[in-house]
């Protein structure tokens, strides 16, 4: 049985000399990082010790939440576990990591020999780029990010195909042809999302209106109720968003105010049942573990792994609403297979003089 420590971060600077010299500086602070390592010890069993011999697999996962907001981050942290329970990795993870402290903790990491390491969130990508480079023997990965190189890759589930889904079906379920979409940041992946939500809207109605809205933390329940009420009060009756733990305020907000929303990355149609419509399941847990797997065969290559609705395990949509009919349901359908057919594509654009993503669809 691995055992495993939960060390708040000043008592892990006392804890490993690695991170001293260069957190200690931080350690009079305030700062509410959290960290913790699982190790897998030796076993008696012959097969499992050649495992773990042989792949010599260290995973770290760093997140900017923390692993029980039911959300993003504790499917990053599900994906680190997998890899333990599968591949016999030691791992770690680092949660509430601020933008400050980014490419420190990378780095760290690095210099205790963790040879994979998940940054969990497109704002991790600068860090990235800014550490990597000192350490080729570390594989980093950006989860959301658009990052690669030698020893850098990406990992992306398509958001624009899910939130393609679910324009259509908000642009089916709005009354006032007015909808929201509300994150924390503007970064390529939830640039893609509201892209993806516009353009399935508009494939209904042209004229429907999408806000975007960014309340600058993913984890701030105050803000993202007062930007959900602000949305709601300018007329938007169908809200998309993509938050951590500040999800569930968004979602309570709109089933309050009787108007709909959308779930994200884990299904959340129990968080509101009378607000939420669906959820698009991005399955991170699987498809780090799927990185971590190539890794281990030597094949994980530095690109932009981007993967969607032709990976059925890793991206669906989730349970749907009571108010949902059969007939909106086969509509979403027949979409989503002519996504996986490559019967409608999104390729680059030109629209209002600003380069985009625009629908190219083949009539059969």
């Amino acid at each position: 049985m691995a055992m495993k420590s939960r060390l708040q971060r000043r008592q892990f600077l006392s804890f490993t000399s690695a991170l001293l010299t260069s957190l200690l500086l931080k350690a009079c602070g305030d700062n509410n990082n959290s960290m913790s390592t699982t190790s897998t010890p030796s076993t008696t069993n012959k097969e499992e010790e050649t495992i773990v011999t042989k792949n010599s697999l260290k995973v770290a996962i760093i997140l900017p939440g923390i692993i029980t907001d039911k959300a993003w981050n504790q499917t990053g942290y599900e994906g680190v576990k997998l890899t333990e329970e599968k591949l016999g990795a030691e791992i770690a993870y680092v949660e509430q990591v601020s933008q400050a402290d980014q490419a420190e903790i990378l780095a760290d990491f690095a210099r205790r020999g963790y040879n994979l390491l998940y940054a969990h969130g497109g704002q991790f990508d600068a860090a990235i780029q800014q550490v990597a480079g000192q350490f080729p023997d570390t594989f980093f990965i950006g989860v959301n990010g658009a990052v690669e190189g030698e020893n850098v890759a990406s990992l992306r589930i398509d958001h624009l195909q899910g939130s393609y889904l679910c324009g259509i079906l908000g642009a089916l379920m709005t009354k006032s042809n007015q909808m929201a979409y509300i994150t924390a940041q503007s970064f390529q992946a939830t640039d893609e999302e509201l892209r993806g939500f516009e353009l399935g809207a508009k494939s209904i109605n042209p004229d429907i209106k999408i806000t975007s809205s960014y309340t600058g933390d993913w984890n701030d329940a105050a803000k993202a109720k007062e930007a959900t009420l602000a949305l709601i009060s300018s007329g938007a009756d169908v809200i998309y968003q993509w938050l951590d733990n500040a999800a569930p305020a968004v979602l309570q907000t709109a089933a309050e105010k009787e108007v709909y929303a959308f779930g994200n990355t884990v299904d959340q149609l129990d968080i509101a049942p009378d607000a939420v419509l669906t959820t698009p399941v991005k399955r991170l847990d699987l498809a780090i573990n799927y990185l971590a797997e190539l890794a281990t065969k030597k094949e994980l290559e530095g690109k932009i792994y981007s993967l969607g609705l032709d990976y059925p395990d890793l991206l669906y949509l989730g349970e749907f609403n009571d108010v949902v009919t059969d007939e909106m349901k086969g509509q979403i359908n027949t979409v989503k297979e002519d996504i996986i057919n490559k019967k409608i594509t999104f390729e680059l654009c030109e629209e209002d003089g600003q380069s985009t993503l625009c629908v190219n669809q083949t009539i059969s």
